[in-house]
């Protein structure tokens, strides 16, 4: 009996097929025979068999994905996708089985001189893995961008170093917490590999002014994620009762949830439904808003439209496809007739026919998105237990800092009486914060990390109350793109001149903060300044949707417009220069911070649920981002939070205590470096136990405090037209 019964996938596309099938079928034959992928053991171990390759017919995998292709283009992509399967099962087989980390990682390590960015591959390859990439490198890459080989490079890289990660937990038997899961899926499982071969496939490169955007960026992962997601539901009986592999969405999800196998399947299918909606969301709003922005030509955005149809295409294929290997668990997806889905049509030309039904089916869960009605009175918020293995430490200076961030607020016209007052800014004690994340900061420092806090929460305050009200997006664009000009790169004056307090004391901020920095760290604190502002434009596109966010995009979303990059930086700054950027970029340091990040913003969202629900109207909340996934209750919504929240802390935790330990022996880090290391290891200590005790002694989110900062008809917008919009605080302030 198979663990579970297949869901009903959400199939927006229809698969069609490319007419090249058969000329792809023989050539990737040949072309595996010639790289001595089949009939040829490995280290005394039989990877694959010539019945092997013909059963797992990748060939027409690439037929359904990229069915426009011509028989050129449709030969190579094949055979790539061979490659990739073949690197996977040969991994499998010599290193995950025996679990030969030190061998994996010699192996991985050649790897790279086989796919140079520029230059010629100057390796002997010496198995089948290396003699494939070395052939494939040079039939690709001489055809393709600067631009495109740079991206490529990254995603190819990606897709087989993070293999150690998904060989790590098999030996320590870890199953990753979601977050962190569907992460790292995207690097190993190569969908963003498999997104730069559709621009080659259908030859039409992202422009390279919108590669590196939002729009584009949310359009891959999310292609990447449903790509995964369903192939975690065809595999699972393949990849964990056989294999066992333990990176695979449905037993993370058995895990977290601790439910069973079959309601598990069906959580990851509603997270692939999940990715699908904000694929298209992403498609058709944020896409063509981001073409426009950037003055994208029209030979730009007539690639730009083929690249997201040729994206489209690949998930309907993609999908036909696993429901007719012979590698994955499919019994009951395709009947006699050839109709995937029993009940539906077969025969050729009428995959289109699922479409409806499988609409049908989704309606309830994207509406459920936009059905939400605001300002719900939702009392306090009885929160559970919060795991924090780390003592909070508090600056000395912290009285100081309070007067002097109270002084500078006024004299950069923060207290105007409208966003907030003095009485306000004191409640809201942002030293305390800054007092708690950085306890051995001077009290110079220590004023400019509170002015920073002051800064970043009254812009975040400001943005929904004077362009969310009104829906000027216009005007909050306009705004955003001001900032910059305030923090000039180089040492000279900005060449603005404030126009509004939030642009006096970012311009203020700026100068303490920039002045003793080097080139490369005054860009990357600038980045995440505005990183931070321009992520609150995406709440207002929310807001003005009416949309509760995909929890995925909340969730990555939440660590910019929470500003956990802007602070972690400061933190990064004050352990100096002398660590290498590679260590900086490695995935354990990121994986530190993210899982660092998402605890502080979910513990945000914890304690301003009220807040945010009943007070302010917000949608954007980890509680209700749940809730609506879920369509669940509060209570429930609650829990998942907080055990996600624990989660990430027991990440955090296993980064610091596993994973930073065999960095420093992976690189050959010199004893400097592995101190200033854990030097901002121990910062980041002190910045999650310094934001839970602000949380805890703060005056922001306390019903008593609400009902105060609430009452003041300042806080409503005045004129003509507007006195309905005050009906929602006033009905939330009134009772329960």
């Amino acid at each position: 009996m198979p663990p579970f019964v297949l869901p009903s996938f959400y199939i927006p596309y229809p698969a069609r097929l490319n007419p090249h099938l058969e000329r792809a079928r023989a050539h990737t034959r040949d072309w595996a025979r010639a790289m001595e992928m089949t009939d040829a053991p490995q280290a005394g171990r039989a990877v694959w068999t010539a019945a092997d390759l013909e059963a797992h017919d990748y060939a027409l995998l690439c037929a359904y994905t990229h069915p426009d292709a011509t028989a050129e283009a449709l030969n190579l992509v094949t055979d790539w996708y061979v490659w990739v399967f073949y690197f996977d099962d040969h991994f499998l087989e010599l290193f995950k089985r025996t679990r030969d980390i030190p061998g994996a990682r010699a192996h991985l390590d050649r790897l790279a001189a086989f796919m140079p960015a520029e230059g010629e591959i100057a390796a002997e390859p010496d198995n089948p893995v290396e003699r494939g990439l070395a052939d494939l490198w040079r039939r690709t890459v001489p055809h393709r961008s600067a631009d495109w080989r740079r991206r490529f490079v990254l995603s190819t890289r990606a897709l087989l170093d993070e293999s150690l990660w998904e060989l790590a937990n098999i030996d320590e038997g870890r199953v990753a917490n979601p977050i962190e899961y569907i992460e790292m899926r995207r690097k190993v499982g190569g969908a963003p590999w498999s997104a730069n071969l559709v621009e080659h496939a259908v030859d039409a490169e992202v422009p390279p002014a919108l590669a590196g955007t939002r729009a584009l960026g949310v359009l891959r992962d999310t292609f990447a994620d449903a790509v995964h997601l369903r192939n975690d539901l065809f595999s699972y009986e393949r990849e964990v009762l056989d294999e066992g592999e333990l990176s695979n969405g449905v037993l993370v999800f058995e895990t977290f949830l601790g439910c069973g196998t079959q309601e598990a399947a069906e959580g990851v299918n509603d997270l692939l439904t999940s990715r699908l909606h904000q694929f298209e969301h992403t498609a058709l709003t944020e896409v063509p808003a981001s073409v426009a922005d950037h003055g994208v030509d029209p030979a730009g955005q007539a690639a730009t439209a083929a690249y997201v149809k040729g994206l489209q295409d690949w998930q309907a294929g993609g999908h036909e496809w696993h429901c007719r290997s012979s590698r994955y668990m499919n019994d009951g997806a395709v009947d006699p007739a050839g109709a995937t889905l029993i009940g539906v049509p077969g025969g050729l030309g009428i995959s289109a026919a699922r479409i409806l039904p499988s609409l049908a089916g989704t309606v309830p869960q994207r509406a459920r998105r936009h059905r939400y009605v605001p300002f719900q009175v939702v009392g306090e918020t009885p929160l559970p237990d919060l795991p924090m293995p780390y003592a909070t430490r508090l600056s000395p200076h912290l009285g100081g800092a309070r007067e002097n961030t109270v002084a500078w607020a006024r004299r950069m016209g923060l207290l105007d009486g409208v966003i907030w007052d003095e009485g306000k800014l004191r409640a809201f004690d942002f030293p305390l914060c800054s007092a708690g994340i950085h306890p051995d900061a001077t009290p110079e420092q220590l004023d400019l990390t509170s002015g920073w806090l002051t800064w970043g929460t009254y812009a975040d305050d400001y943005y929904p109350h004077v362009f969310g009200r009104s829906g000027d997006l216009a005007s909050a664009k306009a705004t955003t793109a001001r900032f910059p000009a305030f923090m000039p790169l180089d040492d000279e004056a900005p060449p603005a001149v404030p126009a509004h307090p939030m642009e006096a004391a970012l311009s203020d901020l700026w100068t303490r903060t920039a002045g003793p920095l080097a080139p490369d760290a005054r860009a990357a604190f600038r980045a995440s300044v505005e990183d931070m502002t321009r992520s609150w434009l995406w709440e207002l596109d929310n807001q003005r949707l009416h949309r509760v966010p995909d929890p995925v995009d909340y969730i990555e979303m939440r660590r910019k417009t929470f500003g956990s990059d802007l602070t972690m930086a400061l933190s990064r700054l004050s352990v100096g220069r002398t660590v290498p950027e590679r260590v900086w970029g490695s995935r354990p340091v990121r994986a530190m911070e993210n899982a660092a990040a998402d605890y502080a913003a979910l513990l945000n969202d914890l304690y301003s649920y009220q807040k945010e629900i009943q007070f302010e109207g917000e949608l954007h909340n980890a509680v209700l981002v749940v809730q609506q996934f879920l369509d669940t209750d509060r209570d429930r919504a609650l829990a998942v939070v907080a055990d996600l929240m624990a989660g990430r802390m027991r990440q955090f935790q296993h980064v610091l205590a596993v994973e930073l330990p065999a960095l420093y022996e992976e690189f050959g880090l010199a004893d400097d470096v592995r101190r200033t290391v854990d030097r901002y290891a121990g910062q980041l200590q002190d910045w999650l136990a310094g934001i839970l005790t602000w949380h805890e002694g703060c005056h922001r989110y306390r019903e008593a405090d609400l009902r105060r900062h609430y009452a003041a008809p300042a806080l409503a917008p005045a004129g003509l037209g507007t006195s309905a919009a005050r009906l929602g605080p006033l009905l939330a302030a009134a009772g329960r």
